[in-house]
């Protein structure tokens, strides 16, 4: 199915970051491991939480990257000869991905009770006016040298 132009506009200057980013989210993956909630915790904070249950600390690792956070979770191999009959906690590994929009930044990342808690800030830019300044409308000349 061909993509449709989104942001082809000529009205739409400068965009071409969002398009990006659309590409990146439509890309990311749509299984439902590890799950996850999102939650408003104040005016500006929210918090992403991933239940993680069988991971330790240092089987996670949480990264901005381009825009873009990343969780990852790896255990190693457990061979502690268990005999299972039914095994149906997962520690396979996995990765979450999340795009950022521009001003959300990271304040922590911490795991309480198998979740994985992201508190995220989005800080609010204050509104810039610029005045453009407007030149007279005569010609610039340019010296050339004649072709010899």
């Amino acid at each position: 199915m061909p993509r449709l132009p989104t942001f082809d506009s000529p009205l739409l200057l400068g965009f071409e970051h969002f398009e990006r980013l659309v590409d990146r989210i439509s890309k990311t993956s749509a299984e439902g491991y590890p799950p996850y909630n999102i939650e408003q915790i104040g005016e500006n904070e929210m918090r992403i939480s991933l239940a993680v249950a069988g991971f330790s600390m240092d089987d996670l690792k949480v990264t901005v990257e381009d825009c873009q956070l990343i969780i990852r979770g790896r255990k190693e191999r457990e061979d502690d000869g268990r005999v299972y009959l039914h095994r149906g906690i997962a520690s396979r590994q996995f990765q979450r991905a999340f795009v950022l929009a521009e001003g959300i930044e990271i304040q922590e990342a911490a795991l309480d009770n198998g979740l994985l808690h992201i508190d995220l800030v989005r800080h609010i830019p204050e509104p810039e006016v610029r005045d453009i300044e407007i030149r007279d409308g005569t010609p610039r000349t340019i010296d050339v040298e004649p072709d010899r």
